[in-house]
């Protein structure tokens, strides 16, 4: 399960989506979130999975690869739909005992599984193309005009970059402490909800204790190698836009115009 958490990794090819600017890979995965929450047609959800589709098959990073990380949110998932389906009022289609499931609930319950797994899949996407050190580079740019208000923005992208490169680590690290407590007795398979989160209590304090070295070990190579932060610091490979940036900004725009047309025409209809 913990294997299967696929936001922070980078998969290695070479695709279109590989090399295009990180600065167009950032502002493409905020505008599409956004742009999922901004509409409540089918229409709207159609276009949404065709324009994130075709980002796939850009990619060239296998589709089933990408749902593998969604085994992570499968709780979360679930927990929503139900939330909507048995607490939203209006026309009923089935009632048992004190719960009744809403047309309307049906209606949201859906729709925002579909929300939730293209936000995902559209965030992993980004990371599974992206390199560390490419995605701190474009955090820095996007987030320049902040310098001019005291923000330090190279710190803030340094610090983000790492947490997302973080997250596939732990997990490792985290299946190679359950791995060693299974063979040593442990049981975090059988037993109720309750039961199973109190099995992983005890995966806390090494886990925590791995985290602190790793942080102790990541920081100490950082002072040898003389990092004083972004003050004075020139780029091996500065970041410029190509002809295919600006392509993909335009089909990032077209998206958008779909979207409300969509929107537009559907109102009117």
């Amino acid at each position: 399960m913990l294997r299967d958490i696929t936001l922070g990794q980078y998969y290695q090819t070479d695709s279109v989506i590989h090399r295009l600017d990180p600065r167009v890979k950032l502002t493409g995965t905020i505008l599409y979130i956004i742009s999922l929450f901004l509409f409540h047609q089918f229409t709207g959800y159609l276009v949404a999975a065709l324009f994130l589709g075709v980002a796939i098959r850009l990619s060239k990073v296998p589709f089933c690869y990408m749902v593998r990380g969604m085994k992570a949110i499968l709780f979360l998932l679930l927990f929503t739909m139900a939330f909507n389906l048995f607490l939203t009022p209006g026309e009923p289609l089935v009632q048992f005992w004190k719960l009744t499931i809403t047309r309307e609930g049906l209606q949201i319950a859906v729709f925002m599984a579909i929300r939730l797994t293209f936000l995902i899949i559209g965030s992993s996407l980004m990371t599974l193309t992206t390199t560390p050190n490419h995605l701190t580079d474009g955090m820095e740019k996007l987030m320049g005009p902040l310098k001019k208000v005291r923000v330090p923005v190279h710190e803030v992208s340094m610090m983000m970059s790492i947490a997302l490169r973080f997250i596939p680590i732990l997990m490792e690290e985290t299946d190679k402490i359950m791995k060693a407590q299974i063979a040593r007795g442990a049981d975090f398979e059988s037993g109720n909800l309750i039961k199973k989160a109190k099995a992983m209590v005890p995966l806390l304090v090494p886990l925590f204790i791995s985290a602190f070295r790793r942080a102790n070990d990541l920081a100490m190579a950082m002072e040898a190698r003389c990092y004083q932060g972004g003050a004075g610091r020139t780029k091996m490979k500065p970041l410029q836009y190509a002809r295919r940036d600006y392509l993909a900004y335009g089909a990032l725009i077209l998206y958008l115009v779909a979207l409300i047309l969509t929107k537009y025409v559907g109102n009117f209809l």
